[in-house]
């Protein structure tokens, strides 16, 4: 048996036991060779959806250059920023993996601009709401089932990787009627840890990026808490270290500091709040994950200078203006002509909201079809 935990080393009986699942909404044998987790994981890597990520933006549109974050990648980097996390704390690594995995499964094309531009026509998009109904209804390849069938704990911390939800999107309220995920309490420390290796991936890689694309310089960033200090003490220790040798060890070193800051400060919250099992999370009135308030502090301040230097830079605002036109006219056009949908997406239009199926239409496209779509549909071309 495991050693009762102490006030800053959680004991291995917090981690959800795939044992004990509340299972999936349509009954599956489970395999003795892959746990419900596993499987769950395997399921979502090989869904149509978790491809499509490769083409969709983080930042920079997948043409502008080979070496800029996708959605995928950036899912790949929050999956081994979890793994790293729930190792560390003794809690099901795959079952953080599969929650970091498709955390962003319902993004649009173009980023948060894609999704700015959606909300502005149909105001009911929820990218969150998006990758329940994904995960539920849109990927359609099994015999027995719409969706993937993933297990509760599973949705459950997609659904609520951020917290309890107050206003659940349309998707997460129909999935919740036939299957109650507990809305209005914290999801497991898998999804919690998920949640915050996604800011820990984005704030590190947006900087990478940013440096990489030159819309700002090393000399930029010095004033940066927690950035400046450790580059400082890079160029001290390497004075004489090129550029992009120079970028990722100041990179690495940041993404190691997140990381063992925040698994310090959730052992600290894990024997401060008396939590022994699992579930004691759930009942909180906070979170049992996260930054220290010194950290938190510098992420908030790291995110705010990156808004104002890299995503509000002209060169991104060029791109942003392109994708929030190509969204806002391929919603319109639909509407107006649907017979113009491809023949799939008509029958489901004749079944449901016109409006609500161009929306998942365009959710799901990558940002090349998205060009592609607007190409034939407005460029004149003989």
């Amino acid at each position: 048996m495991p050693q009762k935990s102490s006030n800053t080393k959680p004991s291995l009986s917090l981690a959800t036991d795939p044992k004990l699942t509340k299972g999936r909404l349509f009954n599956e044998n489970e395999l003795i060779h892959r746990s419900p987790f596993q499987r769950d994981r395997d399921r979502i890597i090989h869904s149509t959806a978790f491809r499509r990520l490769e083409y969709k933006t983080q930042v920079f549109v997948n043409h502008e250059g080979d070496h800029y974050r996708t959605r995928l990648t950036h899912s790949i980097e929050v999956a081994q920023i979890a793994r790293t996390l729930a190792t560390s704390l003794g809690l099901d690594i795959y079952l953080a993996e599969a929650i970091a995995l498709a955390h962003d499964l319902g993004h649009t094309p173009f980023g948060h601009a894609g999704e700015d531009a959606l909300r502005e026509v149909y105001p009911a998009f929820d990218h969150n709401a998006q990758s329940i109904k994904i995960l539920t209804k849109l990927e359609r390849k099994y015999a027995e089932f719409d969706g993937l069938n993933l297990t509760w704990e599973t949705l459950e911390g997609i659904a609520k990787h951020n917290g309890p939800l107050a206003k659940p999107g349309k998707a997460i309220l129909e999935y919740n009627r036939l299957n109650n995920l507990d809305l209005q309490r914290w999801p497991s420390l898998e999804a919690q840890i998920a949640a915050l290796a996604d800011d820990i991936a984005y704030v590190n890689h947006d900087l990478d990026d940013g440096l990489r694309a030159g819309l700002f310089e090393i000399e930029d960033i010095q004033s940066l808490p927690l950035v400046g200090d450790i580059l400082k003490k890079v160029m001290h220790k390497y004075p004489n270290l090129e550029k992009p040798r120079l970028i990722h060890e100041t990179h690495r070193r940041i993404l190691s500091a997140m990381i063992e800051d925040l698994m310090v400060e959730t052992k600290l919250r894990i024997g401060r709040f008396g939590i022994e099992k699992a579930d004691d999370v759930r009942g909180l009135k906070h979170s049992t994950a996260a930054f220290s308030t010194m950290m938190t502090r510098d992420v908030r301040t790291i995110k705010d200078w990156l808004y104002k230097n890299m995503y509000r830079h002209y060169k991104v605002n060029r791109m942003t203006s392109k994708a929030h036109r190509i969204v806002i006219e391929l919603y319109n056009f639909f509407l107006n002509e649907p017979e113009c949908l491809p023949t799939e997406w008509q029958k489901r239009a004749n079944k449901t909201n016109l409006e609500e199926v161009i929306a998942d239409y365009i959710a799901g496209m990558t940002d090349r079809f998205a060009i592609q779509e607007y190409d034939k549909l407005f460029a004149i071309k003989p």
